[in-house]
């Protein structure tokens, strides 16, 4: 994803064609204030993406870490519980 670096006095001037191209070049949008970047603009299905791997890799990491400290389960159990916890729904 590319990114364009503008000052915040041009984004206003020209906001609605940006956000349009942004769109389009599915790139990212640096605001700057007194020559200092402040802020990032992007659309949001981009931000989606971002957070969405932001989560996995959260996930990641936290799974990396029940290894060591002895959280696990084997598959076969994770198998057996969700059968069980099927059962109980569909008998109940």
């Amino acid at each position: 994803m590319a990114t364009s670096i503008v000052s915040l006095s041009e984004f206003k001037a020209k906001a609605a064609r940006m956000l349009s191209e942004m769109k389009t070049a599915e790139h990212a949008i640096v605001l700057t204030q007194r020559g200092a970047a402040s802020a990032v603009i992007q659309d949001f299905q981009a931000h989606q993406r971002l957070q969405d791997a932001l989560l996995m890799l959260k996930l990641m990491v936290q799974g990396e870490a029940d290894i060591p400290a002895g959280r696990t389960t084997t598959q076969d159990q994770v198998f057996a519980d969700l059968k069980a916890r099927l059962a109980a729904t569909t008998d109940g």
